[in-house]
């Protein structure tokens, strides 16, 4: 596969996980729209029946939960057997609880790390070898804009999201020269169901729309996906304003953490 410049995406196998609502869904909508054919991974069979019933092109859909890491290896080998390989992994799955670290119980850090961070891990180790193989292929990991720009009550999310981009950049490096491509994406905060676990109390979307606060939608986040792979863009942070503070923050890291810290302190 040519990812120099505009894609073809017919007929190219795109397996998304967390594929059930949002930024995962539109992800594969927008897959099928291209003429590729999307695989659609996720723990809620129902929402991706529902998805399913939607997308009038040929797909795939296959229950999972990527912490599960005997469950991934399952899942991939049926791609595999289906399709052969797989052009683009989109590892979309995951989710946030806002608390304070001394409220926070234990297994929530375990299990935001075990999805969001080793949901990555396992599948990114049951694609790879078949790309490598080809010498093609590109994998998308959605991180956030938390894993750059940290604030209170986001402790155990921000790590997850932290891994992930440290992950990336480290996989990136040992990928040069191979022929496969790896992005991270890092969105602000999304217009998604996202926020039903990471925020019940709806404090943190009211105090947003209060100053004004801009949400991405779940369109604006898949279109993103689908420039990295085009583009081969190593990162996209997205909205500008969020990375334009990654870069202050970069430079200066404790006189933006001072300058922020209210500002954007919401949760």
């Amino acid at each position: 596969m040519d990812w120099r410049g505009k894609v073809d995406w017919r007929g190219k196998v795109v397996v998304v996980t967390g594929a059930s609502s949002g930024v995962g869904a539109e992800t594969v909508f927008m897959a099928a729209r291209r003429g590729a054919i999307p695989v659609l991974l996720a723990r809620n069979v129902e929402k991706m029946a529902d998805i399913s019933r939607n997308i009038p092109t040929e797909h795939m859909v296959l229950p999972l939960d990527v912490s599960d890491a005997f469950a991934v290896e399952r899942a991939f080998a049926v791609i595999h057997e289906k399709y052969g390989h797989i052009d683009v992994l989109v590892n979309n799955a995951g989710f946030g609880v806002f608390e304070w670290f001394k409220d926070m119980p234990l297994h929530e850090f375990s299990e935001m790390m075990n999805v969001n961070y080793m949901g990555i891990v396992h599948c990114t180790k049951a694609a790879l070898p078949g790309m490598l193989t080809r010498g093609s292929g590109h994998i998308v990991n959605v991180a956030s804009v938390a894993g750059k720009l940290v604030t209170k009550k986001a402790v155990g999310y921000a790590a997850t999201k932290h891994a992930v981009i440290g992950f990336s950049n480290a996989l990136r490096m040992e990928l040069r020269g191979t022929g496969v491509g790896l992005s991270t994406v890092n969105p602000g905060p999304i217009a998604t169901n996202f926020f039903d676990r990471a925020d019940p109390s709806g404090q943190y979307l009211a105090n947003l729309r209060k100053m004004g606060g801009v949400m991405l939608t779940a369109h604006q986040v898949a279109e993103q996906i689908f420039r990295a792979v085009e583009q081969k863009r190593a990162e996209i942070t997205m909205p500008w304003f969020a990375a334009f503070g990654v870069k202050v923050a970069q430079l200066f890291p404790r006189f933006f953490e001072r300058l922020t810290e209210r500002l954007l302190d919401k949760k």
